[in-house]
């Protein structure tokens, strides 16, 4: 009798959960570089790749994996939204750094045309508007690509839903997630940055501190959250100001925002 695909991918999550013990007992002690290069030159060599917003801090990580390797495939989301700054930066740090292997991943162009044939989608449904923009686009890279892992820039700092973070990680899809700074601190952080005299976003000094698509980033004000920008005007949709647009939440959390 032939597995249904459900079964088959059942016991999948299942031999995932397995690996991830494995991994946690002997790399989740981990610093940043040693397990970057656990990581990509061992445990998920050439199925592993960096996901980058090329935003406000992103320079730090992607010095990080150049310094492992430069081929590391970097999945960049150009949601067709971006400030005209993040386009060029993203350009002038691949160059910079080396990096041989970005994919710029587009929304689907039938999609937009269907669903956000105006382009002000952010406006009314900043949920849908980022499934379709960057969730849709990053998951049907990963398959494309036979992707099993995915390094992330995030940190404990930034977000309460993010303090409980641990550097290895299993999603609900069996896909890894790495995520070698996530106990740094903001300091560290930027010591690192310097020490590698890596160029800043344009637009931070401009008081972006934390940036994303141009229409849902907003400047911050002096003693606010550094993400205090993402998606402020969502306070006025929903009552509650959105705080992720969905590639690092489970299926289940973002399937009512697909199209």
């Amino acid at each position: 009798m032939q597995m249904s695909d459900s079964k088959r991918r059942y016991e999948e999550i299942g031999m995932s959960q397995i690996s991830l013990s494995r991994l946690e007992m002997y790399h989740g002690n981990l610093d940043a570089m040693p397990l970057l290069r656990a990581m990509i030159l061992d445990e998920f060599k050439g199925r592993i790749g960096l996901i980058s917003s090329f935003g406000a801090d992103a320079a730090l990580m992607l010095s990080l994996v150049s310094e492992v390797e430069p081929t590391t495939p970097v999945l960049f989301l150009e949601t067709q939204k971006h400030f005209p700054q993040t386009l060029e930066y993203a350009r002038d740090l691949s160059s910079r750094l080396n990096l041989t292997n970005v994919y710029w991943l587009k929304p689907d162009p039938d999609m937009v045309a269907r669903i956000d044939p105006n382009g002000d989608l952010w406006s009314t449904q900043p949920n849908r508007c980022c499934w379709m923009r960057k969730v849709e686009p990053l998951n049907r890279a990963v398959e494309e690509l036979g992707l099993t892992a995915l390094i992330t820039g995030r940190k404990r700092y930034q977000t309460p839903d993010r303090a409980d973070m641990r550097t290895i990680e299993l999603d609900d899809k069996g896909i890894f997630r790495i995520n070698p700074i996530a106990l740094w601190t903001r300091e560290r952080q930027k010591q690192e940055i310097a020490a590698r005299g890596l160029p800043e976003h344009p637009l931070v000094a401009k008081g972006y501190p934390s940036i994303g698509c141009q229409p849902c980033t907003a400047q911050v004000q002096a003693g606010q959250d550094e993400r205090a920008g993402r998606w402020a005007h969502t306070i006025g949709i929903d009552n509650e100001q959105k705080v992720e647009c969905g590639i690092h939440l489970p299926t289940g959390d973002v399937t009512n925002w697909s199209v």
